[in-house]
């Protein structure tokens, strides 16, 4: 009886997620779009479902809220759900529909749309390769095959985005990396605009008024067409006249509507600093600055445990939270129930990392596989006694390899933006000052 009420509260936030996952998808994915391929929309909606069912599985497992057997079964049956999507569906549906859009191949769209599956089937697996994830028992058909390698693409997306997140918000919030824009450098650029869009004016005016001279004189009926015509045009000048190339005024015509197009999106940079030079001095503003400076301190000692995990080969065995609360009461030296309040404060984390991964989902599209990776790393963020059934699930998987790879990335990532990042600062204002 107690399995088919815990069922019955199961299928009910699906249905709930389910719905949300559809009507996010109408009002704000396609909202000024007329969507007629609702098998799209279906295979989107329940992978959200999905996917936020795992996530409430974990806050579950937290707050111990069902039967333990129920929740290993769903927690079964809905990992099994979600890699059918990913590895099968989704894959086997965009080729279906990149072969429906291909004339040549429309009637045999079927059979080519199961090649292309096959030849994805085969690089995905042949992914698992290079990679220790796996332990040697596993069979081929075991659902370890598939997680293991949904979660190496799944980590390798969350850490590029990581790694480029968490250079690129203290870059955003700060106000220290604004360069300092007056109204007169907007306007000096105004004026480069104004002027380039007058001689842009200015030479179409010209060759306006040369046509309508050549058609005067009959020179636009009796001109030969085709390619013998162009070569016999520029081989050849109209006699007694100096009539302007108009090849090469199109030419320039066209250099300078691509100047205009470039001093135009400066003009539009400018004054989204400027706005944003404004806005830092808001509450507000100030506000996200000081956020800018606690990022900053989270990045460089994000990237220091990224690089001394790697050098060392070393995981970490506690979860964040329990650590960071052993070393702040042995350093206070006061009297503090460690294990009480990391188990609260670790369901806080969770939580917040559950809200944000679900939102990163909506930024990012990158669906299900980013769920699927987000329970492997969250894993590591709950304490031992609630990891438990997440690795009875999952598998004998290589977790620490996760881990690893996932600072490898990171690493990558962040040293990367960062050299791009300031690259993009030091260029910003060389390019404002030249004439």
């Amino acid at each position: 009886m107690s399995f088919l009420i815990d069922s019955s509260i199961m299928i009910t936030s699906q249905i709930l997620f389910f719905g949300f996952g559809w009507l996010f998808f109408m009002r704000q994915l396609f909202k000024d779009y007329e969507v007629r391929q609702y098998v799209v929309q279906v295979i989107f909606s329940v992978t959200f479902a999905f996917s936020c069912t795992m996530f409430e599985l974990i806050i579950f497992e937290i707050l111990k809220v069902l039967n333990s057997s129920s929740r290993y079964f769903h927690w079964k049956m809905n990992l099994c759900v979600i890699l059918l999507i990913l590895v099968f569906m989704v894959p086997f549906y965009i080729g279906y529909f990149i072969v429906s859009n291909i004339r040549l191949l429309h009637k045999q769209r079927l059979l080519f749309s199961c090649l292309l599956w096959l030849t994805f089937m085969y690089f995905f697996w042949k992914l698992g390769d290079p990679f220790p994830i796996l332990s040697p028992k596993h069979g081929i058909l075991s659902i370890e095959q598939l997680i293991s390698r949904v979660g190496v693409i799944g980590v390798t997306l969350m850490a590029l985005l990581s790694g480029f997140g968490a250079v690129n918000c203290p870059y955003t919030y700060m106000s220290y990396f604004l360069r300092n824009v007056t109204d007169a450098d907007i306007l000096a650029l105004e004026r480069r605009l104004l002027q380039t869009m007058d001689m842009i004016i200015s030479k179409k005016k010209r060759m306006a008024m040369t046509r309508r001279t050549m058609f005067q004189k009959g020179e636009v009926h009796n001109k030969p067409s085709g390619f013998w015509g162009m070569i016999k045009s520029v081989t050849t000048s109209i006699p007694g006249s100096e009539m302007p190339d108009l090849t090469l005024i199109q030419q320039e015509v066209d250099a300078l509507e691509e100047l205009s197009r470039q001093l135009f999106l400066e003009t539009a940079d400018l004054y989204a600093t400027k706005e944003r030079i404004e806005y830092s001095k808001t509450f507000k503003g100030k506000y996200f600055n000081f956020l800018g400076y606690f990022f900053s301190i989270y990045c460089v000692w994000k990237i220091f445990m990224a690089t001394i995990n790697i050098v060392f080969d070393r995981v970490g065995k506690t979860d964040p939270v329990t650590r960071g609360i052993e070393i702040t009461v042995n350093y206070l030296g006061i009297q503090f129930d460690v294990k009480f309040w990391s188990q609260h404060i670790s369901f806080i984390l969770v939580g917040i990392i559950i809200v944000t991964s679900i939102r990163g989902l909506l930024i990012t599209l990158t669906k299900g596989m980013y769920f699927v990776s987000s329970v492997l790393l969250i894993r590591m963020s709950m304490p031992l006694e609630y990891r438990t059934i997440i690795t009875e699930v999952l598998g004998e998987l290589q977790f620490n390899f996760y881990h690893r790879w996932f600072d490898v990335i990171f690493l990558v990532s962040a040293l990367s933006s960062i050299l791009f990042l300031y690259l993009a600062h030091k260029q910003a204002p060389e390019k404002h000052m030249a004439p």
